[in-house]
């Protein structure tokens, strides 16, 4: 293994014999592990460097703390990745430093790039554009085991993936705000997103829509998903917009709050049709101001199959009809009682 601490420009390499020896920072194969020593930033820096070009695995200190004073460049945390490079937190968090002066995201894929993620939390990211946690264009960002909490942006407050490949494994997004639309997770220009067992929690896009997760030309598939306790102008469970296309299976939607359609908005417009599909899924006691409460389907088609939308407010489909096999309360319903959200307590694997 190698362990990585830029403090000039040598590496220290630890073979497996009893001797160290002294080798030029960059020389890692494909196959090496290189670890980063606690908070190195630099040493951080250097073996994303080298990832990059080598596909070398990263492995960070257990358990501790990464903090980002100022970017690497004007708008990343962190080098922009471009080759494939495996990052494993070992429980770890990377993090913008609070008290930073400048505005950055922490991760940033381009074109072509691969990056994984594993056992890691990525918070406090501020980005003045797209992707307040992580902004992935065109490439791949694969995330497991991971938490991203508390990052903002304009658009995609948590993740913005625009035109790539988003997957999210075992990964919980709370906590993250758009100054815009997709509070937690931003899926758009044709990009394809794939969450299984996560949670999208507490998110919120202040000012427009998709409080949890706003998809515009795309695809996205969730599969044993909770989205709970997010709040938006439309869609604060998940909006479905211009022509794009939602899977939802084992997934429940509850607890959110839009203007409109608080837990699902699906909406068609001139850029085409939106399709929604529920499959064994439930979507309860979320709260819409005017229409809405559990899904707002605006000339889009929502298929409902094994899949319960029950005591929302005011209502439980809107308009009136739109989602075959919704039905509406045909009294007035109270307002549901506040409760504390427990992540995952709603979540059914699937068989």
């Amino acid at each position: 293994m190698r362990f990585i601490s830029r403090s000039g420009t040598m590496t220290v390499a630890v073979g497996a014999g009893l001797s160290l020896a002294v080798l030029p920072t960059g020389s890692a194969s494909a196959a090496e592990d290189i670890q980063v020593r606690c908070n190195d930033i630099p040493g951080l820096v250097d073996a994303i460097d080298q990832a990059d070009t080598s596909g070398a695995r990263i492995t960070l200190a257990p358990r501790c703390t990464y903090t980002l004073t100022t970017p690497d460049n004007p708008d990343d945390g962190l080098p922009e990745i471009t080759g494939e490079v495996t990052i494993s937190g070992n429980g770890s968090t990377i993090r913008r430093d609070p008290d930073a002066t400048e505005s950055f995201r922490i991760f940033h894929v381009v074109s072509g790039g691969t990056l994984t993620l594993k056992s890691l939390t990525v918070t406090g990211g501020l980005s003045s554009n797209s992707g307040g946690g992580a902004l992935n264009e065109q490439g791949t960002l694969n995330l497991n085991d991971t938490v991203f909490k508390e990052n903002s942006a304009v658009t995609g407050g948590g993740v913005s993936n625009n035109g790539g490949q988003l997957n999210l494994e075992r990964t919980t997004v709370e906590r993250n705000t758009a100054a815009s639309f997709g509070g937690g997770v931003l899926n758009n220009g044709n990009g394809t997103t794939t969450m299984k067992r996560g949670s999208l929690l507490r998110n919120r896009a202040v000012t427009s829509n998709g409080g949890g997760f706003e998809n515009q030309v795309g695809t996205a598939t969730l599969e044993s998903v909770s989205v709970r306790g997010n709040i938006a102008i439309e869609g604060g469970g998940i909006r479905n917009v211009n022509g794009s296309t939602v899977n939802l299976k084992s997934t429940t939607l509850k607890e959110n709050i839009a203007v409109r359609g608080a837990g699902l908005s699906n909406l068609s417009t001139t850029f085409g049709n939106a399709t929604a599909t529920l499959v064994d899924s439930l979507v309860t006691r979320n709260t819409a101001i005017t229409a809405g409460g559990g899904i707002d389907n605006q000339a889009g088609q929502v298929t409902l199959t094994n899949t319960k939308v029950i005591d929302n407010t005011p209502d439980n489909c809107a308009p009136e009809g739109s989602v075959p096999g919704c039905t509406n309360p045909t009294a007035a319903m109270d307002a549901p009682p506040t409760q504390k959200l427990q992540p995952g307590d709603d979540i059914k694997d699937p068989e």
